[in-house]
């Protein structure tokens, strides 16, 4: 007898992307993602604005899932949708959403951590593409989180190294507007970063115990480092540009390998994922590459639709609580701060 398909409907709106998806057992049938331009006017993603728009996106992005996917409402078994962390209202909009779905339908709701999702996007199935084993150490790096996990399984993880201050994605982002770049300015960074000398430049690199990270001090120095030059000669970032984006790139994806080599050393595993909105970065794909050849590393890479956030991430993890019985209840709140 044939075992019974498992339609999981993923619900992701924790910043400025409105995404859902339809998981079916362990493929993806559909991920689809409304992005908001109108912060790039701004310099950074404001709060207000992204959850008006959640609340404009939501049910269309829904209906295009369901559609893409091929199958009805009736059809999905359960409601994954990000608890947190994120920014508040954008959270409350995916949650509500969800809370009303679940209740129309009869289905269970599952709340789940968007951290989690991250790591956890490295188990949908993809042509055959090899899955990490337990356990595995996955670095999860995003504008607005830098953590390195150790992954024991699809439900328990624990969090070995974190930033104490800011992310690496908060620092491509700020150092990418002090070239003048418009937000986001971290992909524009990587693009630069091709042609230009990543051995140009030398900025301070923090020294921070154990295996947590920090990243305000590096901004620091690039900006005192930019103001100095620039007094000197008036268009230094215009006459360096791609050398500073590359000298910048290097030393971000420097500070983040230190820990995760100390890590694997220690530890004894070898078994190395990235994660997160930054793991889309060419670099650092290119140096995890690089360590797997070095340190005999097995590495695991996610696509880059899975890298930034997207409710296909959110639907797996959904998947495997849903198995475990892991539901939320109608009182379920939505939460900022939401550690793994």
């Amino acid at each position: 007898m044939s075992q019974k398909n498992t339609y999981i409907l993923g619900i992701e709106s924790s910043c400025d992307d409105t995404s859902a998806a339809v998981l079916k057992n362990e493929t993806i049938l559909s991920n689809i993602i409304a992005t908001q331009d109108i912060h790039k006017a701004y310099g950074g993603v404001v709060p207000e604005l992204a959850s008006r728009a959640h609340l404009q996106n939501i049910v269309p992005v829904v209906n295009q899932a369901i559609k893409a996917a091929g199958i009805t409402i009736h059809d999905i078994d359960a409601i994954a949708f990000t608890k947190g962390p994120g920014l508040l209202g954008s959270l409350v909009v995916g949650t509500s959403f969800s809370k009303a779905f679940s209740l129309a339908l009869g289905i269970p709701m599952i709340d789940v951590n968007h951290m989690h999702g991250h790591v956890l996007a490295h188990f949908i199935d993809d042509e055959g593409k090899e899955k990490p084993q337990f356990p595995f150490l996955c670095l999860t790096v995003s504008g607005g989180h830098t953590q390195i996990v150790l992954v024991k399984n699809y439900l328990e993880m624990e969090v070995i190294g974190t930033t104490i201050d800011d992310a690496a994605g908060e620092a491509f982002d700020k150092s990418a507007k002090m070239l003048g770049f418009d937000y986001p300015g971290g992909p524009l960074i990587d693009k630069y970063a091709k042609e230009g000398d990543p051995l140009k430049f030398e900025f301070a690199k923090p020294k921070i115990e154990g295996y947590d990270y920090s990243f305000s001090g590096l901004k620091t120095s690039i900006l005192y480092f930019i103001q100095k030059q620039e007094k000197i000669v008036p268009t230094f970032i215009e006459d360096n540009l791609k050398d500073l984006c590359a000298s910048i790139q290097k030393t971000i994806i420097d500070i983040l390998f230190v820990k995760l080599i100390k890590a694997s050393s220690d530890l004894g595993i070898n078994h190395i994922a990235i994660a997160g909105g930054v793991s889309a970065n060419s670099g650092l794909r290119n140096e995890l590459h690089k360590m797997k050849a070095e340190r005999n590393w097995k590495i695991f890479i996610p696509k880059f639709e899975f890298c930034t956030d997207n409710a296909a991430m959110i639907a797996i993890t959904g998947k495997f609580m849903f198995e475990q019985k892991m539901f939320a209840n109608q009182s379920v709140a939505a939460m900022a701060r939401l550690k793994i």
